[in-house]
């Protein structure tokens, strides 16, 4: 059984104290959220027979790009980390809380990004759907464990950057994919513009804790900012899957980096003054991230060659990529 330690129960207090932050800032999100589902998405127009409509839609979404393929495969797995993710906001969020309202609320909007994927891809047929499935059983087996999940305050900064990573990747999927089949583009852009919303709350939150425990706070951003493993790490094939979203433009290191600097700039880490001395050796440390991130994206693209890859969740079908 996890039995807190007192630094862990220190911030969790931080947390209470910021209820009332929490409770204004979801009446704004749910002010500005359109709440869809994945039968409304996916249903064919009126008066549009079903079974042809998804004639129609496997059709068009034959042209789909395997690279294209690929991210929908893992931007599907990546949303299946769900169950993850609820129990390590409910380890800190629990109770009868506007903390815990906030975490029923974000996870039922999440649920149905991982559902309206699942539907496209089992109604279009564009990937092996049995293989999918496995890959989705197998990593919520396989669990995810971070080491940033005994710390409330990483969980935010964490949060922060993995929601935005994951509206920059279904963004660009959508994009790339919409190309041949609108349906998926349309479907994309409202899951990327939901994870914008969810972006927009928990670097919100990250500020205001930042602003009331300047020196811990900037310690745990300057554990989790330098890179962050997304949800699916565990998967087969990850680091493959995401060799092709990179070279693809989808998502990479390059997206991260402006990521990075987005949330520098947003929380003015640079600007916080009176640390003490583990706050300023952690402020030092974000302060070099960007051009740490750079070096390692230099290399990364100078060691790049033409590659084929191969994935059963795509048919098995071989395809290059320079």
């Amino acid at each position: 059984m996890y039995i807190p330690s007192k630094e862990t129960l220190a911030k969790v207090e931080v947390l209470s104290d910021l209820e009332s932050d929490v409770e204004q800032l979801m009446a704004s999100h749910e002010s500005k959220r359109i709440l869809w589902f994945p039968s409304e998405l996916l249903a064919p127009a009126p008066d549009t027979d079903p079974d042809e409509h998804v004639k129609m839609l496997r059709e068009r979404a034959r042209g789909i790009s395997m690279p294209a393929r690929v991210a929908l495969a893992l931007n599907t797995l990546t949303e299946e980390g769900l169950p993850h993710f609820h129990r390590l906001l409910a380890t800190y969020l629990g109770g009868d809380t506007f903390w815990a309202k906030w975490n029923n609320l974000w996870t039922a909007e999440e649920d149905r990004h991982g559902a309206v994927l699942h539907d496209y891809a089992h109604d279009s047929r564009i990937l092996d759907n049995p293989v999918l499935e496995r890959m989705q059983f197998e990593y919520l087996k396989a669990g995810f464990e971070p080491d940033w999940d005994k710390d409330p305050y990483r969980v935010f900064v964490y949060t922060s950057l993995q929601e935005r990573a994951t509206q920059v990747s279904h963004a660009n999927t959508g994009k790339l994919a919409g190309e041949y089949e609108p349906l998926i583009g349309e479907v994309l852009s409202n899951v990327a513009k939901e994870e914008a919303r969810h972006y927009v709350f928990y670097r919100e939150i990250f500020k205001r804790v930042l602003e009331r425990d300047p020196n811990t706070a900037m310690f745990s951003a300057s554990m989790v900012m330098p890179s962050i493993d997304m949800p699916g790490v565990s998967m087969p094939h990850f680091r493959e899957m995401g060799d092709v979203i990179r070279r693809a433009g989808i998502y990479g290191p390059r997206d991260y980096i402006k990521i990075v600097d987005d949330l520098i700039k947003f929380w003015a880490l640079d600007k916080v003054e009176g640390l003490n001395e583990m706050g300023k050796k952690a402020q030092e440390k974000i302060m070099g991230i960007t051009a740490r991130l750079e070096r390692i994206a230099d290399a990364m693209e100078t060691r790049s060659k033409a590659k084929t890859f191969q994935f059963n969740v795509a048919f098995a079908r071989e395809f290059a990529m320079d």
